[in-house]
């Protein structure tokens, strides 16, 4: 990281910023291509280690990217916050964002599919415990990043 006074290292504060946030942004290369998607997620962090929950279709680019080519990008940022001034280039802002690097793996196992479900559910609700209609729990894709790389700064 470049500026290394910007970065957080502790590991609390990155996973309250995590718990908070709504929005994690994948980024998949596609032949030369970026495709960008913003996904709701959930999260669980095991052993000093993130993995982050999503879902969607089982048909689509998102899908057949995360099964053609499952290594990623990712971005989580919030927390912003416009600095004004009186001249234009002496405007900034605060902001704190995560970024990093992993792989996505299609979850097939009933019992993980739920676990992934419930991680989004609480993201979104802080609800921790969900019943699905069977048809729509088979018909949806539930996916997994696992993080290799991770990096948080703030402004």
């Amino acid at each position: 990281m470049r500026r290394s006074d910007r970065e957080i290292t502790d590991k609390k504060q990155i996973e309250k910023f995590v718990a908070e946030e709504q929005i994690l942004r994948i980024a998949f290369y596609d032949d030369g291509d970026i495709y960008l998607v913003p996904v709701n997620y959930g999260y669980t962090y095991e052993n000093e280690k993130y993995s982050f929950y999503f879902h969607g279709a089982k048909a689509g680019r998102k899908y057949e990217l995360s099964k053609l080519r499952p290594e990623v990008g990712f971005e989580i940022d919030g927390k912003y916050q416009l600095l004004k001034n009186e001249m234009a280039c002496g405007f900034s802002a605060s902001f704190q964002s995560v970024i990093g690097t992993g792989t996505l793996q299609l979850v097939e196992d009933a019992e993980e599919k739920k676990i992934g479900l419930n991680a989004v559910m609480k993201q979104t609700t802080q609800k921790a415990e969900w019943s699905y209609n069977e048809e729509l729990f088979h018909a949806v894709a539930v996916f997994r990043l696992d993080v290799h790389k991770l990096s948080c700064k703030a402004k």
